[in-house]
C-alpha cells in the first residue's frame, strides 16, 4: 500500500524520474558525446570519457589482437577516433565494425585484413545482431587475404598484401 506522496504519482515518483533522466544524461555524455549534464564540470567529464575509451580500446584489442598489432602505435588514436560518439556493442563487435570501417577507407593493415577474413569465414555478422557461427563451408576475403572455414576449422589460404 502506498501512502499519499510516496507513490508513482507523488514527489517520490518524480524524484526517481528526475534521477533516472540525470543518469541517462550522464551516460550519454560519457559514452555517446552528449552534452555535459548540468552541475558536472566539463574537464573531469572529458577525462572520464577518455578513460572509458581507453578501456574499450583494451577490450577490443583482446578480441582483435592482430588488428591492434597491425596498427601498432596508431591503435589507440585510430580506435578513439572511430569509437567517439558510438555506444559500445562489446569488444568483438566493436573490433569487427572498426575493421570493416578501416577496410572501407583502405586503411586496414595486412594483419587486420587476415584477422577480419578469418572472422568473416567463421561467423555471420550483419553489423546489427550478434555474430553467429557459420555451419556450412564459407570463404572470407579481405584486402587480399583469403580464409576458408570447413567443418568448423578456419584456415588462412593466402595472407594479405602489405
Amino acid at each position: 500500500m502506498t501512502t499519499p506522496g510516496t507513490g508513482p504519482d507523488g514527489p517520490a515518483g518524480g524524484a526517481a524520474e528526475s534521477l533516472a533522466s540525470r543518469q541517462a544524461e550522464l551516460v550519454a555524455a560519457l559514452v555517446a558525446d552528449g552534452p555535459p549534464p548540468a552541475g558536472f564540470a566539463p574537464g573531469p567529464l572529458a577525462a572520464a570519457r577518455a578513460a572509458l575509451l581507453r578501456k574499450r580500446a583494451g577490450e577490443v584489442a583482446r578480441h582483435w589482437p592482430l588488428l591492434a598489432a597491425g596498427l601498432g602505435p596508431a591503435w589507440p588514436a585510430a580506435f578513439v577516433e572511430w569509437a567517439a560518439g558510438r555506444p559500445t556493442g562489446g569488444g568483438l563487435r566493436d573490433g569487427w565494425d572498426l575493421a570493416r570501417a578501416l577496410h572501407a577507407r583502405t586503411a586496414l593493415p595486412a594483419l587486420g585484413a587476415e584477422e577480419l577474413a578469418a572472422r568473416e569465414a567463421e561467423f555471420r555478422y550483419d553489423g546489427h545482431r550478434a555474430p553467429r557461427r557459420r555451419r556450412s563451408p564459407a570463404l572470407g576475403r579481405v584486402g587480399g587475404a583469403i580464409a576458408v572455414q570447413i567443418a568448423g576449422r578456419v584456415r588462412l589460404l593466402r595472407p594479405a598484401r602489405p
